[in-house]
């Protein structure tokens, strides 16, 4: 059972780092300069993201509904600035580019998610 939970998160990973390397050639608010630095950016984002959320639940904070979504695509851009200064090779073009990066990231992954929902 471990080896199916540890498989499933590198296979996550590797698809959260394939959206963020679409979009960086894309010019969405990112740069990456190849898929080494989009895994390693997938695994910083992963990892803070997984830290804040935890924060939260442990202040006893929930956010949902509208609200929510809009804290959630904010605390997104700031993780990906935060990866942005932590990993060589990923560069964000600002807040507003972090905001644009973050959306565009969400949508490829769900594309991604979709298409491989669909073959198998």
């Amino acid at each position: 059972m471990l080896v199916g939970t540890i498989l499933g998160v590198v296979i996550g990973i590797l698809f959260y780092a394939l959206a963020i390397w679409v979009v960086g050639k894309l010019g969405l608010g990112l740069k990456v300069s190849g898929f080494v630095p989009a895994i390693v950016a997938a695994l910083v984002i992963a990892v803070v993201s997984a830290l804040f959320v935890w924060l939260l639940g442990a202040l006893g904070l929930s956010l949902g509904g509208f609200l929510g979504a809009i804290i959630h695509l904010i605390i997104a851009a700031l993780v990906l600035m935060f990866a942005g200064n932590m990993v060589k090779g990923l560069k964000v073009k600002g807040f507003v580019g972090a905001l644009i990066a973050a959306v565009a990231i969400a949508v490829v992954s769900w594309l991604i998610n979709g298409v491989v929902g669909l073959l198998f």
